[in-house]
C-alpha cells in the first residue's frame, strides 16, 4: 500500500504535520486515542506477570524493582515500533511481513503467537476463576467457566474491538486503584523500595529474572498493538498524540502495577517474615496485615488482571492466526471470532480437566514467549528500518540503538532458557 495514502481520521481533524496533530485536538479527542497500548498491556499483565512479581517481592524484597523499570523502557520501544508500523503501512503486521520479508516468515509469526495464546489461555481462565472464588467464595472451576462465558459474550458484540478496548482500559484503571490501595495499606519501606531501583543481580535469581523480563518485556503483546492501531483506523498524522495519550501511559501503567505488587509482597515479607510465592498465599497473608479491605482490594486487582488478559489473549490469538491463514484479520469478522472462541474453549476445557492446576502450561507459555520473542522482535526491527514501509516514521538512531539493546536482552534470555532446558 502506498504510504502517502490518506486514511480516514474518524472523529479527529486532519493534520498537515506531526506538531499540529499533537496540539490541535481537544481533550476528549486526545483521551479517545487511549486504547491500543492498554489492550497490549492487559494481555501481558496476566497471572504469569502477577505470579513472577509476587515471587520477586516475596523472595528478594525490593531488590528486583529495577528489572521492571528496564523492561518498561524496552517494552515502550517495541510498542512504539509496532504503532509506527501500523500507522505507516495501513495494513496488518503479518500481511506486511509476508509482503516484505516473505510469506513463510509471516505465517510462522502468526502461528507462533497463536501457540503462545493457547498456553496462556488456561492460566488466564483459572486466574479469573480463582480471583472470583477468593472474593465471593464458591468453586474455582465454576467461576472459571462463568468468566469464559462473559468474555465470549463480549466477543459476540457487534463492534467487538471497541467494546473490548473500553472494558480493558476500565479494568486497568481498577487494577491500578486496587494495587495502589493495597500497597498503601501494607505500609512498605519506601526508602528501601527506592534502593531497589539500583541494579543488583542475585546469583540464585536467574530463572526469576527471566520470568520477570519475559512477562514485562513481551514483544508478542507489542506485535498485537499494530492490529489495534489498524482496528481503530488511526493515521500517521496522529502519531505524536497517540504516543502521548496511549503508548506512554499504557506502558507506564502496567510497569507501575508490577512494581506495586513487588512492593506489597516485600512489605508482607518484612512485616511477617512470610514468603508468599503464589497469589492466594499473598492474599491470605495480606488480610491480617492490612485487614479484610486490603485482601479484597488486592483480589479485585487480581481479577481485573486475569479477566482482561483472558479477553486480550484470546483476541490476539484469533486475530494473528486468521492473518497467518490469509483471512480478514478484523476482530469483528466471523472467522476471527470463531478462532477466538476456540482459544477460550481450549482454556476452559484444559482448566476443567486439570482441576485448576495449570502451572505446567503457564511455565510452557512463558518459555514459548521467550523463545518466540526474538523472532517477532527481529521482524519489527527489520520492518521499521525500511523506508519503503515506514517513510518518515522509520526508526531513528536512538530508536535503533534501544531496539538493539532489547534484541540482545531477548536473545540472552532465550539462550539461558535453552541451556536450562537442555540441562
Amino acid at each position: 500500500m502506498n504510504m502517502n495514502t490518506k486514511h480516514d481520521s474518524g472523529p479527529f481533524p486532519p493534520a498537515t504535520n506531526h506538531h499540529r496533530s499533537r496540539f490541535s485536538l481537544t481533550l476528549p479527542q486526545m483521551l479517545a486515542l487511549m486504547g491500543p497500548a492498554f489492550v497490549a498491556g492487559a494481555w501481558r499483565f496476566g497471572p504469569g506477570a502477577l505470579t513472577s512479581a509476587v515471587q520477586a517481592g516475596s523472595q528478594y524484597g525490593y531488590m528486583l524493582l529495577w528489572v521492571i523499570l528496564v523492561s518498561a523502557v524496552l517494552m515502550f520501544v517495541f510498542n512504539d515500533m509496532a504503532v509506527r508500523l501500523g500507522l505507516a503501512s495501513g495494513d496488518s503486521v503479518v500481511k506486511v511481513t509476508k509482503q516484505k520479508l516473505g510469506r513463510p516468515i509471516g505465517v510462522m509469526a502468526g502461528f507462533g503467537v497463536f501457540s503462545i495464546t493457547l498456553m496462556f489461555a488456561v492460566g488466564n481462565a483459572v486466574g479469573s476463576g480463582l480471583a472470583l472464588s477468593l472474593l465471593l467464595g464458591g468453586s474455582v472451576v465454576g467461576w472459571t467457566l462463568a468468566s469464559t462465558v462473559a468474555v465470549g459474550l463480549l466477543i459476540a458484540m457487534r463492534n467487538t474491538y471497541k467494546a473490548m478496548e473500553r472494558l480493558l482500559v476500565a479494568l486497568i484503571g481498577l487494577m491500578s486503584v486496587g494495587f495502589l490501595a493495597s500497597t498503601i495499606l501494607s505500609d512498605p519501606d519506601w526508602a528501601a523500595a527506592a534502593q531497589g531501583l539500583i541494579p543488583k543481580f542475585p546469583a540464585e535469581a536467574s530463572v526469576l529474572l527471566i520470568a520477570l523480563i519475559g512477562t514485562n518485556f513481551s514483544i508478542n503483546s507489542a506485535f498485537y498493538t499494530g492490529y489495534a492501531i489498524h482496528e481503530r483506523k488511526l493515521n500517521r498524522q496522529q502519531y505524536r498524540a497517540i504516543t502521548l495519550m496511549d503508548t506512554l501511559p499504557g506502558n507506564v501503567a502496567t510497569a507501575f502495577m508490577a512494581m506495586l505488587i513487588i512492593i506489597v509482597a516485600s512489605a508482607v515479607l518484612h512485616s511477617t517474615g512470610t514468603v508468599a510465592t503464589t497469589f492466594p498465599q499473598l492474599a491470605s497473608v495480606l488480610e491480617p496485615l492490612a485487614g479484610k479491605v486490603g485482601a479484597v482490594l488486592f483480589s479485585l486487582g487480581f481479577f481485573a488482571a486475569a479477566f482482561s488478559s483472558m479477553a486480550a489473549n484470546a483476541s490476539a490469538g484469533g486475530t494473528l492466526l486468521a492473518d497467518a491463514l490469509g483471512w480478514n484479520s478484523s476482530l469483528s469478522g466471523w472467522r476471527v471470532k470463531l478462532l477466538v472462541y476456540g482459544v477460550l474453549a481450549w482454556g476452559a476445557t484444559v482448566a476443567v480437566v486439570a482441576k485448576g492446576s495449570p502451572i505446567e502450561l503457564i511455565i510452557i507459555a512463558q518459555a514459548l514467549t521467550v523463545l518466540v520473542a526474538p523472532f517477532l522482535g527481529i521482524i519489527l526491527f527489520l520492518l521499521t528500518r525500511r523506508e519503503d514501509v515506514m517513510g518518515d516514521l522509520k526508526n531513528g538512531p536512538l530508536q535503533t540503538t534501544l531496539a538493539l539493546v532489547g534484541l540482545v536482552t531477548i536473545f540472552a534470555m532465550s539462550s539461558q532458557l535453552v541451556f536450562r532446558l537442555l540441562g
